[in-house]
């Protein structure tokens, strides 16, 4: 779902190298402890009926099991909640921050071990989930930072008398996350809730439970009241019972625009607010003017982080006819380049698809592509790595398509794994016709030197996300979110903190009061 920051993080992973050269972590962790989290400890349902296998997707074991969570175990998490937020609502902005502080502090310090968590249940390299780290802790600390700034106004009024507003907390949010991104998405919600003075329960997707619960100790280790942050694990019936929940005041959802719709649905029979951060087809624009290297760099980062499963990705590449075929020949020989293989491994820069079933709708993609006219230029076909015990992983070669047209199912809906469409465009205002020509409008990217073209495409994108000569970066300072069916509302950057609060307005009258009966 998300992209990631400045690659300047990049280069500091080189000290972690006698710690994570150990591959023999994949294929030997074991699931034990209960993965809901309640009241400050991890538990089992009380009404968990329902279970679910949870894979390691480097190697298509079975983790374990875990429990889904029912109607009563939702409102017990919703109660405890509640009482924890009396609590937390009514500390100090500069206490709250205090609390974030030393979470951030305590994820920095457990950063290997929540990174190989995360590539052990997502199939990322472990030289993504570093970063995922990285982007989480930066972001406790920089709402951290916000939350003692959180102020009202002040407004005079005639005769003496003046009015006053209060930013104050909502109640109980409840965040939805995705698969993608399993820790950096609970972050991304959790932390400007919390330093807005809420309580959060959060409910991660069920192919990917493990690292949340890491979480939520984490912020009961660095000091929150009990119960502020909970966990229950489920599907789609655990989120219903979630947002329809009479005492939950908030919904932030990640993932597809269909759940995206239903979430909505559910809430606005409570007429509580949503934040929604759904899919995208987002458009990359390189006009003939860019420096090709860096045009090429940004069109694999734009398509090819953890999988090519990024929402936000860029994967219509709009290429300007005059340097169509030096593009697509040096796109082509550096995607065959990519190291593919276990994700534990310091030099795999691609690790395994989510699931079985992902990995084949992306290839069923790629089949229905080459009926349709287009051209395999590299890869688009099952990898099995040398490695006996990753035989069964979901592995693929990451696929650049050529001869495209904006009529292909590739290029019209979200394929979520590693696929590039290479589309050619001879003017700009042809190429932002077709670009907006999209249901979607997450992200959009353009690479050009000619500094005007650049901030006019930008302004004509229909997009919540642009890029000029870059492509997937997102610090935390910034707002992130999309326009049309992509979704609405704002995560990261101040903007978060007002879908995390509600404005109270109090007039004060400082003399008699006059009747006009």
């Amino acid at each position: 779902m998300h992209p990631r920051p400045s690659l300047s993080l990049l280069p500091r992973f080189c000290t972690f190298l006698p710690f994570a050269t150990m591959s023999s972590k994949t294929n030997t962790f074991h699931l034990e402890q209960p993965l809901n989290y309640r009241a400050g400890a991890r538990i089992q349902p009380v009404d968990g009926s329902h279970s679910e296998e949870v894979y390691e997707p480097a190697t298509g074991r079975v983790l374990g099991k875990f429990l889904f969570s029912g109607e009563k175990e939702v409102d017990l998490a919703v109660q405890s909640a509640k009482a924890a937020f009396k609590i937390w609502s009514q500390k100090s902005g500069m206490e709250r921050s205090r609390v974030l502080l030393e979470a951030a502090r305590i994820i920095r310090e457990r950063r290997e071990e929540i990174a190989t968590m995360e590539t052990i249940n997502n199939g990322k390299s472990i030289f993504e989930a570093r970063v995922d780290v990285d982007i989480s802790w930066q972001c406790l600390e920089y709402y951290a930072g916000l939350a003692g700034a959180i102020a009202g106004q002040h407004v005079q009024l005639p005769g003496g008398s003046f009015a006053y507003t209060r930013r104050e907390a909502l109640g109980v949010c409840v965040g939805i996350g995705a698969w993608n991104y399993p820790f950096q998405i609970a972050c991304w919600k959790s932390a400007p809730a919390l330093a807005c003075g809420n309580a959060m329960i959060y409910k991660p997707s069920p192919l990917t439970p493990i690292s949340v619960v890491m979480l939520a100790e984490i912020f009961t280790q660095a000091g929150v009241p009990n119960g502020l942050f909970n966990v229950v694990q489920g599907g789609a019936s655990t989120g219903q019972f979630l947002c329809q929940h009479r005492d939950v005041a908030k919904v932030s959802f990640t993932g597809s625009v269909p759940t995206g719709i239903k979430i909505m649905e559910m809430s606005a029979k409570g007429v509580k607010p949503v934040t929604l951060e759904l899919g995208g087809k987002s458009p990359l624009i390189i006009f003939s003017d860019s420096v090709l290297e860096n045009a090429v760099n940004g069109a694999l980062m734009a398509n090819f982080l953890t999988q090519g499963e990024v929402c936000c990705n860029g994967t219509r590449v709009f290429v300007q006819r005059e340097i169509l075929e030096a593009f697509t020949e040096e796109v082509v020989k550096r995607t065959q380049k990519i190291k593919i293989g276990d994700p534990l491994l310091e030099d795999t820069r691609m690790g395994a698809l989510i699931s079985r079933p992902h990995l084949e709708r992306v290839l069923g993609f790629i089949t229905q592509a080459k009926e349709q006219g287009a051209k395999v230029l590299c890869g688009g076909e099952l990898y099995v790595p040398d490695d006996l015990k990753l035989k069964n992983g979901y592995y693929m070669r990451p696929c650049v398509l050529g001869n495209c047209r904006d009529d292909m199912t590739c290029v019209k809906e979200e394929i979520f794994g590693p696929v590039m469409s290479i589309l050619p465009f001879d003017t700009e205002e042809e190429v932002l016709e077709r670009a907006n020509n999209t249901t979607f409008g997450l992200a959009g990217g353009v690479f050009t030197r000619d500094i005007q073209r650049a901030h006019r495409v930008v302004a004509a994108l229909q997009a919540g996300m642009c890029f000029i000569n870059n492509y997937n970066i997102s610090p935390v300072e910034l707002p992130f979110g999309g326009y049309k069916m992509s979704g609405f509302g704002r995560e990261n950057g101040r903007a978060a903190m007002e879908y995390y609060s509600q404005l109270k307005t109090v007039c004060v009258e400082m003399g008699d009061v006059e009747s006009v009966f």
